[in-house]
């Protein structure tokens, strides 16, 4: 029986993604065509591959035994793919990187205006995102993550090391007690369904019935919220030179350090494409130039 690549991408995708409208935003179509398409799929396979219901797709038996052969045929796709583009001598086209929402926004975009006056044929495509994306898959070429990678043909390029310490106005600074407590602290933090992440589980051991003041699922919205006032939150003590001014300043509050890390990574297939490589390197050097000292 023959499948096509393209078909098995959408089962994937629909697979990882858990729902039609997920899948289709992950491969840039519409919700109707992945709809067709995969239930053309199913027609041709005689079987159901999903179970629809109101809170998304769940595979099926038959699905479920599909999903490690389709994974095992898209890395190999991948492969393919970047033995193809080694043949590119000159680093051009698009790089895709992946980054979590504060340090796209933090670094990556300005560095994207300096990769475009060093690199003017090279355009980076950023997806933005507490998820990691699968680089085996080729889903991005290139991360910036928060945890070493496990995966055997995926490589550290650098880690920068740091420091996570809570963050407010300086208004709201002075107007704390003089030797302030943790509960007397209005913390910012995540909302459903990412309350797991830090710093709310953290704050929550050490809290009583610990709430934050004010909670939302985009961290950008939380940084606003700090520069508005409206309490603290916590961030990196990291200095670059991409760094923008904010209002926010250090607070000294009866609270340990939190250790944190920031691992560049990709696959190692994927460095002997010469855009990813020559990304990979400008962006390793970038952290190497970090600064993690306590600015007084």
């Amino acid at each position: 029986m023959d499948i096509p690549w393209d078909d098995v991408r959408l089962f994937l995708a629909v697979a990882d993604a858990g729902s039609l409208s997920a899948a289709a935003r992950q491969l840039r179509v519409a919700q109707p065509t992945v709809s067709r398409r995969l239930a053309e799929l199913e027609t041709h396979l005689g079987e159901p591959l999903f179970a629809r219901g109101v809170e998304g797709t769940l595979l099926t038996a038959f699905g479920e035994g599909l999903v490690g052969p389709a994974r095992r045929m898209a890395e190999w796709a991948a492969e393919v793919e970047r033995a193809a583009e080694r043949a590119d001598t000159e680093p051009r086209g698009v790089v895709r990187l992946t980054a979590p929402p504060g340090v796209a926004f933090e670094v990556v975009a300005p560095f994207a205006a300096l990769m475009k006056k060093e690199l003017p044929r090279i355009r980076l495509e950023v997806v933005s995102t507490v998820s990691y994306l699968d680089l085996s898959r080729r889903e991005a070429d290139i991360a910036l993550r928060t945890q070493a990678p496990t995966q055997r043909d995926v490589v550290t390029l650098a880690t920068l090391e740091f420091v996570s310490v809570p963050f407010a106005t300086k208004e709201y600074r002075a107007n704390l007690p003089r030797r302030a407590k943790l509960e007397d602290v209005d913390w910012i933090g995540w909302a459903p369904p990412l309350d797991h992440l830090p710093p709310n589980r953290e704050l929550a051991r050490i809290i009583p019935d610990f709430r934050p003041v004010f909670a939302s699922d985009d961290f950008l919205v939380q940084v606003r919220a700090a520069e508005a006032g409206l309490g603290a939150i916590f961030l990196g003590r990291v200095s670059h030179r991409f760094r923008r001014d904010s209002p926010l300043v250090e607070l000294d509050v009866a609270l340990p350090p939190v250790p944190s890390s920031l691992h560049l990574v990709a696959a190692k297939s994927a460095l002997g494409i010469p855009r990813v490589a020559r990304v990979a390197e400008r962006l390793r050097q970038e952290l190497a130039k970090a600064d993690t000292r306590k600015r007084h």
